[in-house]
């Protein structure tokens, strides 16, 4: 089983930095009962691979070992100490991170990463108490704050507000009255299945793809959904279109995959499709204000048929190739 770590660190022509990482990964994962040797290797192996890797296959890579109940001592440091973005889901739920680590974190670390230390839910005495000293010593800092430069960044954002509200009012003095963006609608059974398709070969573009011709909206804003790694915004996309719970199930768990085994389908379940409706409504409308010319049209409008129905039959053209 050791030989698996040695065989991935060895160069292999074509083969992405990222798929490396998630194989390195998914391979500790595997070793129920990590030897000695099995963690200085995987140790050895992730830094490099990390640093070497897209940012989206980081947060990936971190998510499935914030599930490990056995991480390196240095791999479990390295990652906490990471911008928060990326270590906020291993420091609130990994069971690996010994208190000591915690206590370097705490001691190095800025305010955001105490947060997230302070969100688990096994907490020692000595991390609480470190805990509430970290609190202490932020909040004295910025209460020492020099007061005069505090009143001239307050009053230059206040000047930058007054101006955008200038430019607002003359956009809107300059735009003719649109009529109002019809509602969404459901996607169609083709958009069902490549989600189902793209989700199943890992084709996070194609995905984007897809995604934006149901929406009607520009691939900028269905990008910006798969890259909310919590699935939150994706699950939330999927049910405001209507689209059947196996298969929202299915893409939620392929694409990220700390949802699988339960957690798609308790966030799922937490979500309201009225609100879901409204949030995917105003994210169209800021997209079109955006990239697009005036307000966006309906998902499946009469409308945005024809453009609509080019790019679903160029989407199915590339998934049939």
């Amino acid at each position: 089983m050791t030989d698996r770590f040695r065989e991935l660190e060895r160069p292999q022509a074509g083969r992405p930095k990222d798929i490396v990482l998630m194989a390195t990964v998914s391979s500790f994962e595997s070793l129920r009962f990590p030897s000695r040797s099995d963690l200085r290797q995987f140790a050895e192996l992730f830094e490099p691979l990390y640093n070497a890797s897209t940012e989206e296959a980081r947060r990936q890579a971190v998510a499935a070992l914030s599930r490990c109940p056995q991480v390196p001592d240095e791999t479990a440091l390295f990652i906490a100490t990471r911008p928060i973005a990326v270590a906020a889901i291993f420091l609130m739920g990994s069971r690996a991170i010994a208190d000591q680590t915690l206590l370097r974190i705490l001691r190095a670390a800025g305010p955001e990463h105490a947060r997230a230390i302070g969100r688990r839910d096994d907490l020692s005495p000595a991390v609480v108490e470190a805990l509430v000293a970290s609190h202490q010593d932020h909040a004295s800092r910025k209460a020492g704050e020099d007061r005069a430069a505090s009143l001239k960044e307050a009053a230059r954002l206040e000047r930058e507000e007054q101006i955008r509200e200038e430019l607002r009012a003359l956009v809107r003095a300059a735009t003719p009255a649109v009529a109002a963006p019809a509602g969404l609608e459901p996607a169609s059974e083709a958009h069902h299945g490549l989600f189902v398709r793209f989700a199943r070969a890992g084709e996070a573009g194609m995905l984007a793809v897809t995604l934006a011709d149901a929406l009607g909206s520009s691939q900028w804003l269905s990008e910006r959904i798969l890259l909310d790694v919590s699935g939150r915004q994706l699950a939330e996309t999927l049910l405001a279109l209507d689209v059947p719970e196996e298969d929202s199930l299915f893409v939620l768990a392929k694409i990220y995959p700390h949802l699988a085994e339960g957690g798609a389908a308790a966030l799922l379940a937490a979500l309201d499709r009225a609100e879901a409706i409204d949030r995917v409504e105003s994210w169209q409308r800021a997209d079109s204000y955006t990239n697009g010319n005036g307000l966006p049209k309906a998902a499946n409008g009469d409308d945005a048929h024809g453009d609509r129905g080019r790019s679903s039959e160029a989407a199915r053209h590339r998934a049939a190739g």
